[in-house]
């Protein structure tokens, strides 16, 4: 019986051209943009999920999977009986299927996968699988940085749609993807590797990992045409420390901190989702008597930053599980509620006790302090 929702890569044939699409296995490049700059799907877009390994046949497949799977790639809109799905003989299958004709019906009905993604927002029921839903994320967001070309801001918006994992590595807070540091057989995360590369002097050139900088950033930009290639760490340090003469330690800005790269992509995804302009930027710490309204970026940071609002002690173990807070403003205070105006809103990003961070991206759509709801 196969597994109700197939992770193999896809079979894709690595490719030198520029003009490659960006990040094809969410169908980005098959999406068509409205008047308002939201986008709907072709037919090519569906039948690209029909190749997926979820819903592709394989050698055990019966027949009347085969036939479904035939007649779906022909007519990509072509309604689908519950009686067909019940005979297929997979059930795992079968549910797979019942999920993407969901998905296919609703953005169908919606028009656009922003209207989708909104009104599950909306309603907080996000009742498909993670994985359907993060590409859904996946491909708005490589059409809102359609135009950006920074390799780092590109790494950053990965944290919307792909877990990642995190881990103190030489002084320096580095975030990788989950499944490309998986595929490493690291003994399954980073940070198992962190302990292996302090322990056993090995540098993270010698694990095939690269931390991106500017060195690697054309390469980390041509591997965005490969989706199961994700070997580029993101830096995700505050502020660096340089030590001087007579023993001095000058404590440096990290301008190429991946935060800042976060912040910016953050701010496109409201404005984009939401039609409000803001300016987001990290920070390494809250000092503001008059803190008012926050929202956590994750399920941990959530927590933290309610307790730590509400006045509580938290162990030095907690709270070095927060990565970053976030200084959010209204660029136009006039759709903002009446006692938040002029005032700043807190973000807070955090990893779990095993090092994971599973960035929600509706949490900051949901939870603004506007006079109109999402």
């Amino acid at each position: 019986m196969r597994a109700k929702l197939r992770f193999s890569p896809m079979n894709t044939t690595p490719t030198p051209d520029p003009s490659a699409p960006i990040w094809p296995a969410c169908g980005q490049h098959l999406l068509q943009t409205d008047e308002h700059g939201w986008h709907s799907p072709s037919e090519a877009y569906w039948r690209l999920w029909l190749q997926r390994p979820e819903l592709a046949p394989v050698h055990e497949s019966c027949v009347a999977e085969r036939r479904l799977h035939a007649q779906l790639l022909a007519q990509p809109d072509r309604p689908v009986p519950a009686a067909e799905l019940r005979a297929l003989a997979d059930q795992d299958v079968a549910e797979n299927y019942g999920h993407f004709l969901r998905l296919r019906d609703t953005v169908s009905l919606a028009g656009t996968l922003e209207a989708v993604y909104l009104g599950w927002v909306r309603s907080r029921q996000f009742d498909l699988p993670p994985l359907f839903m993060d590409l859904v994320v996946q491909a708005i967001v490589a059409r809102l940085l359609a135009e950006e070309d920074d390799a780092q801001l590109w790494r950053a918006a990965e944290l919307l749609f792909r877990p990642q994992r995190v881990a103190i590595f030489e002084g320096r807070v580095l975030c990788g993807d989950e499944q490309g540091l998986d595929q490493t057989q690291q003994h399954g995360g980073f940070g198992e590797l962190g302990r292996l590369l302090r322990e056993g002097g090995v540098t993270l050139a010698d694990a095939q990992l690269q931390v991106l900088g500017e060195s690697n950033a054309a390469r980390y930009l041509a591997d965005r045409a490969h989706d199961g290639r994700h070997r580029h760490l993101l830096d995700l340090t505050h502020g660096l420390s340089q030590t001087l003469s007579h023993g001095l330690v000058l404590q440096l800005d990290n301008a190429r901190s991946g935060l800042r790269s976060l912040a910016r992509v953050l701010e496109h995804w409201v404005r984009h989702l939401l039609g409000v302009s803001v300016s987001i930027r990290p920070e390494a710490r809250v000092d503001d008597p008059a803190w008012r309204w926050h929202i956590g970026l994750d399920a941990q940071a959530s927590s933290l930053l309610d307790a730590l609002y509400q006045g509580q002690s938290l162990s030095d173990e907690t709270l070095q599980r927060l990565i970053s807070l976030f200084r959010l403003e209204f660029d136009d205070a006039s759709g903002v509620q009446a006692d938040m105006r002029g005032r700043p809103v807190y973000l807070g990003l955090a990893m779990d006790d095993r090092g994971r961070l599973r960035l929600k991206p509706q949490n900051l759509l949901l939870n603004l302090p506007l006079t109109r709801s999402v």
